[in-house]
């Protein structure tokens, strides 16, 4: 999935869909599903009626905020009968910042990426490896799920007992600097499984589109 950036104050009309506690609601809800959710889902969930609902995630659509589409209950196919599909929303893939000043910390973060896989020694990459492991350690906290949720990782447990990371907080510089930045991602959180005292080995890079390449496997248990 491709996405796009917007920053300054160009991106401010957007983000001040947001200053609305309804509509702020509605995103939360929104954001935080693994799966796009209906008007009735979004409605239940924040307390509001289904028109009301219905407005706002509008709103928030026409904003950028989320991504509307239309899909049958799972189950249930076409034909007659099958009446028309629900209107469903999930959070959209493009990424909005405001910063006054203006400030490229992107830019920034791109030059240091180039110069670490430029160094023929390996010098640079070992500090950046062993920085990312002391910054992991640092982060952590009694509940790895908090921690993980802290640095922006956005953790989902699924049935089988892994968590996944459904964010990438370094989604932008990890389009150019693919190996640099997925293996620092990882050294990181071997760093916080360190830091929660957890073994490292839970944590593996599995990358898929979509979220973080790192994925955390359930403790092995005797």
């Amino acid at each position: 999935m491709k996405r796009t950036r917007q920053d300054g104050l160009a991106a401010l009309p957007q983000l001040s869909n947001l200053v609305d506690p309804v509509r702020r609601r509605l995103y939360d809800y929104v954001a935080a599903r693994q799966a796009p959710v209906t008007r009735e889902d979004a409605a239940e969930a924040t307390h509001i009626t289904r028109t009301l609902a219905a407005y706002h995630l509008d709103k928030l659509t026409d904003a950028g905020l989320i991504e509307a589409g239309y899909a049958r209950p799972p189950g249930r196919r076409g034909g007659p009968g099958a009446g028309r599909p629900a209107k469903h929303y999930s959070r959209a893939s493009r990424e909005l910042a405001v910063t006054l000043p203006a400030r490229s910390y992107l830019l920034m973060a791109d030059l240091l990426a180039e110069a670490v896989e430029a160094d023929q020694t390996g010098a640079v990459r070992a500090a950046a490896t062993r920085h990312a492991r002391e910054t992991g350690r640092a982060a952590a906290g009694a509940d790895l799920d908090t921690a993980l949720h802290e640095l922006g990782y956005e953790p989902a447990h699924t049935p089988d007992g892994d968590i996944e990371l459904r964010n990438c907080p370094f989604h932008q510089l990890s389009q150019t600097h693919t190996d640099l930045v997925c293996n620092l991602n990882l050294d990181l959180i071997d760093g916080l499984l360190e830091g929660v005292g957890e073994p490292t080995e839970r944590a593996e890079l599995t990358p898929h589109e979509g979220r973080c390449c790192v994925v955390i496997h359930p403790p092995e248990r005797p």
